[in-house]
């Protein structure tokens, strides 16, 4: 994929390395961002939680895995969350949470691998079918205030999203 300036942020910025195998511009790209003229600019503050998150928990997946992580939302400006109908307090708006896949990987596998060999805050197993292992993605984000290591299951029930514990 070429580089897709974003709404407000110069080519130059984006292309900001945040560790060996993650730039900037792919922890904030967003399709909602671009197509609602949302500003989606982390602050320094910001930028430095991703780079934390990358170094924790992102690039030890790729290591382990050997293949890409295709991050589908990283950052997410408070806007920006309220547009795809997340919270406005989400690990997200902080630089603290990426949500991921790697292609061929079933994610549970993905995900029970996160949570046996990484520190992390929060994986949630988001919308995963387990007679379709490539469904919904993982969600994973790492504080350096503490991280709570919470596994977690979403689902869609009667029209809420329902959040269960796994172990």
């Amino acid at each position: 994929m070429g580089l897709v300036i974003l709404h407000g942020i110069s080519s130059t910025y984006g292309k900001m390395k945040l560790s060996e195998n993650f730039t900037l511009q792919e922890l904030i790209y967003s399709d909602t961002a671009i197509r609602m003229g949302l500003d989606n600019k982390p602050n320094d503050e910001t930028i430095e939680n991703l780079k934390i998150l990358c170094e924790n928990i992102l690039e030890p997946i790729r290591a382990n895995f050997k293949a890409p992580v295709v991050v589908s939302s990283g950052y997410r400006s408070e806007a920006v969350c309220l547009a795809v109908g997340s919270s406005s307090k989400s690990q997200h708006t902080k630089g603290q949470a990426a949500d991921f896949e790697i292609f061929g990987i079933a994610n549970k596998e993905l995900a029970d691998w996160i949570t046996t060999n990484l520190e992390y805050d929060q994986c949630i197993l988001e919308f995963w079918n387990e007679n379709e292992p490539n469904s919904g993605w993982v969600h994973c984000s790492y504080s350096v205030n503490g991280n709570r290591k919470q596994y977690l299951k979403a689902e869609k029930l009667n029209g809420r999203i329902v959040y269960t514990v796994l172990n």
